[in-house]
């Protein structure tokens, strides 16, 4: 227990305690330890150590059966964690310390060797690739499933015209499955970005010790192999300097947040009376204290406002970083709150959209009828005429004087009369009406990625392919 002034002897000794002839202060305590932040990775520490009194045993530093002791101490923590009849001590600086104790506690002197060879530098790094190795699997997931849900819709919508902007001014017809899959399209990068940077986390620290290896003949590469890792680090010193992965992964949270606010940015807009395209469930939205008839999209607001504190947590990592000589320095442990901060505000973004996305209903009469009055079909003018042989900087400007005559008689330019047209070019004949209408403007586009429902059909297919496989 603590008092106002030194840490008792009732509590567990810091593992570093045999230096110090005096006990930390309260308060110095209270400032220093993690152990708030870092319990999340208690089964991953256990299962480091498990791992690192095997290889203890497996190079004759401990004898077989106090290894056979740790690990059934650890397993026994392990299951007590799971099921509830271990709590968390809270007075113990760090989850090492509070692991280390109570294995301690449980078997006696053999759980004292449990540390041998290693450092509570390497060991941190080591407990953080593992929780990342869980943690980024998982995220995958859920994009997969965000992936699917915007798949099913897209399935539904392959001819559900929309008008497509740019600059947020009318361009060009698209569908609302073109649209979808250009979002599915940017998770799926997501997803590869988390793959691939699993190849950098699934490297092993532990043997590093505190920066320069150890005298005691550790055997890194067995320990890696019984933890699954796919190496060893290279260099001791940076290995318990290094956060790289750690900055990456919330790079890679960073860009997929940004995506799920700018899909958020279309919702909210997609929302308003203005536009009209999607009504979202009323589970998915909320309403006002005042004004009894709103019906907002409070939740796509959330997830671009939570957009922020990640992008926050990956500025705070970098920081923290940008000064720090090696080896290892106490700031690194500041890097827990972010990255954890980032997890689980990303993955809890991901879930959340994915429920309001695939209960939202859409309005496709609304997103057809709002692709008039925006001349989206001016460009077709122009390839029409470069498919009758006009060089297309010519064929652009015969398609402004259209669009400006037009807009003159308020009007579409499909409701020109032909001999409007043909004051623009001569070139222009009665098959002009049958290659400009929406439809005709969308399933024309057949480049590979275009919106003809044919290629959209592909891109579903491929996206299909992709969640199958992961």
């Amino acid at each position: 227990m603590t008092t106002h002034g030194t840490i008792t002897k009732d509590n567990h000794a810091a593992l570093w305690h045999g230096r110090f002839e005096e006990g930390p202060d309260a308060e110095a305590v209270a400032f220093e330890t993690s152990i708030h932040v870092d319990e999340r990775m208690a089964l991953d520490d256990i299962q480091g150590s498990i791992a690192h009194a095997k290889m203890l045993a497996h190079a004759g530093i401990i004898a077989e059966n106090e290894a056979d002791q740790i690990v059934k101490g650890l397993e026994s923590i392990k299951n007590d964690l799971e099921n509830g009849s271990l709590a968390i001590d809270y007075s113990a600086e760090d989850i090492h310390s509070f692991v280390e104790a109570t294995l301690t506690d449980r078997i006696g002197e053999a759980g004292k060797k449990v540390h041998t060879g290693r450092s509570r530098n390497d060991q941190i790094a080591l407990d953080e690739r593992l929780y990342l190795r869980r943690f980024i699997p998982e995220l995958q997931n859920t994009l997969l499933t965000l992936i699917d849900a915007l798949v099913q819709i897209s399935e539904q919508n392959t001819k559900t015209i929309m008008p497509g902007f740019t600059h947020m001014q009318h361009a060009q017809p698209v569908t609302l499955a073109h649209h979808l899959c250009a979002w599915a399209w940017m998770l799926v990068r997501d997803w590869q970005r988390l793959e691939d940077s699993l190849k950098r986390i699934n490297i092993s620290p532990i043997g590093s010790c505190a920066l320069a290896g150890s005298g005691l003949p550790l055997d890194r590469k067995y320990e890696a192999e019984l933890l699954k890792f796919d190496g060893v680090t290279a260099n001791s010193l940076d290995s318990v300097s290094d956060r790289d992965c750690f900055l990456e992964t919330a790079s890679n949270l960073s860009i997929l947040q940004m995506h799920l606010s700018r899909f958020c940015e279309e919702v909210v807009l997609w929302a308003t009376t203005e536009f009209g395209f999607i009504d979202l469930s009323e589970r998915w939205s909320t309403g006002s204290s005042i004004m009894p008839q709103k019906k907002n999209p409070d939740f796509a607001e959330l997830i671009r406002g939570r957009t922020g504190k990640v992008y926050g947590d990956l500025f705070a990592l970098l920081t923290m970083m940008k000064a720090l000589p090696l080896a290892y320095d106490r700031d690194m442990q500041e890097d827990k709150e972010s990255l954890f901060d980032a997890c689980d505000t990303v993955i809890s973004c991901v879930r959340v959209f994915t429920q309001m996305i695939a209960s939202a209903r859409w309005n496709k009469e609304r997103m057809l009828n709002a692709c008039s009055g925006g001349y989206l079909n001016a460009t077709d003018v122009a390839d029409y005429l470069v498919r009758k042989g006009m060089p297309f900087r010519t064929a652009h400007g015969v398609s402004a004087k259209a669009v400006r005559m037009a807009i003159d008689k308020n009007c579409e330019l499909e409701q020109l009369s032909l001999a409007e047209f043909k004051e623009c070019s001569p070139l222009i004949e009665e098959d002009i009406y049958s290659v400009i209408s929406a439809e005709s403007c969308v399933e024309a586009r057949k480049t590979d990625g275009g919106p003809a429902s044919e290629k959209v059909m592909e891109q579903i297919k491929a996206l299909k392919a992709f969640a199958l496989q992961k």
